[in-house]
């Protein structure tokens, strides 16, 4: 198998200032292109923006849930947001959730996590990329990724690298209708083309539209809920 995350994608209207306000978000360091935020520890991933092909008007299927080691950190998080250009966001989240919903500036949902959520321990400040996400999805990603399964209950399923840090995490059912523009993404290394055979033999299929394939090599494809993902030659 030679399947490996290697980015996380967001498609936005501005590209840079997105860029710019999670590396002030994450504090994460620009690379010289100005719309890929660089990891920062041997876990993490790089998070690259690109131009979005239409409005954002939907609740996206995917955010990142940032972790807190104090009630003084997440209070220091969600303000770093709001004064980045980020905003409150209600979702019909109770009065009473200790998490914190909020959106960046072209409403993209994340969440600011309680201090003492275990669920996240020793994560990383980006502790999870939570999806909107059915059981079977949780189990084509641990196939694909060769990622084992850290949480599968009440078919809500997460996954987690053998080397630690963020995990990829699937609610359950009721899974949100996938939007026409939802901004989030996977971008996958596939060494072979015999990874495309093996995704497919797993419950992927392939979008086929030269509108989306690449000129460089790239392959889109869709998991079994229908997210688009991915593959870039490594």
């Amino acid at each position: 198998m030679t399947l490996r995350l290697h980015a996380v994608r967001f498609d936005a209207n501005d590209p840079a200032r997105l860029a710019q306000f999670w590396a002030g978000v994450l504090r994460r360091e620009l690379a010289e292109d100005g719309v890929t935020l660089l990891p920062v520890t041997a876990t993490e991933v790089p998070i690259h923006f690109v131009p979005a092909s239409a409005p954002k008007t939907e609740l996206g299927r995917a955010h990142f849930d940032l972790t807190s080691a104090s009630a003084e950190e997440q209070d220091e998080t969600v303000q770093r947001v709001l004064d980045l250009g980020g905003r409150h966001l209600d979702i019909g989240q109770s009065p009473d959730d200790e998490h914190v919903v909020l959106a960046d500036p072209e409403g993209n949902e994340l969440c600011v996590i309680e201090p003492g959520n275990k669920f996240l321990a020793g994560c990383g400040f980006v502790g999870a990329f939570n999806w909107d996400g059915s059981q079977e999805v949780g189990y084509f990603w641990s196939r694909a990724l060769g990622w084992p399964l850290v949480w599968d209950q009440d078919q809500e399923t997460a996954i987690q690298s053998p080397a630690g840090g963020m995990k990829v995490s699937w609610g359950g059912p009721p899974v949100r209708p996938r939007s026409t523009n939802d901004r989030l993404h996977m971008e996958l290394v596939a060494d072979t083309d015999a990874e495309i055979d093996r995704l497919i033999s797993l419950g992927a299929t392939r979008v086929a539209s030269s509108q989306v394939d690449g000129a460089g090599g790239d392959v889109v494809m869709a998991d079994p809920d229908g997210n688009e993902f991915r593959l870039v030659s490594g």
